[in-house]
């Protein structure tokens, strides 16, 4: 009986609990408009992701870093400030240079839909425009976004 019960906490302690899916949001560039990232950021919070929010006038080195330092697995930045072909290609550049090419990265803001499928060519997952409801993002996280190994 006893070595029944040991048996079963040892296969207990064997499987580790899943951690948290964890995003990072972050405002990339001279855009002072924060607004919108605060509500994606405490919707994703409210559905159960940790949450790392970098503030304002980030740069892609500073998005980046953070990312690594956080050990992310999900990268949403909001852009409104008209950048998103040159910063959103950066930081996917730079991730893959510290080889965390696996972090999913997606946007939103204020882009064209002409200027979408350039991003998604160069690595962007999934651009978000206004209108979008809380809800799509939140799916699209849960459905898109796992913890990296």
């Amino acid at each position: 009986m006893a070595s029944a019960a040991a048996g079963s906490q040892a296969a207990g302690k064997s499987r580790k609990p899943e951690r948290k899916v964890r995003i990072l949001i972050g405002k990339p560039g001279l855009d002072g408009h924060d607004r919108g990232a605060k509500i994606i950021a405490r919707a994703l919070r409210d559905a159960g992701f940790e949450i790392i929010y970098t503030g304002l006038h980030q740069t892609p080195e500073m998005i980046v870093n953070a990312a690594a330092q956080e050990d992310v697995d999900g990268i949403g930045l909001s852009i409104l400030s008209g950048a998103h072909n040159y910063l959103l290609p950066r930081i996917i550049a730079m991730l893959k240079a510290k080889k965390m090419g696996d972090v999913v990265v997606f946007g939103g803001g204020i882009i064209p839909d002409e200027d979408i499928p350039k991003l998604r060519k160069k690595g962007v997952d999934r651009v978000f425009t206004p209108g979008t409801t809380l809800q799509e993002i939140v799916a699209y996280v849960r459905e898109r976004v796992r913890p990296r190994k």
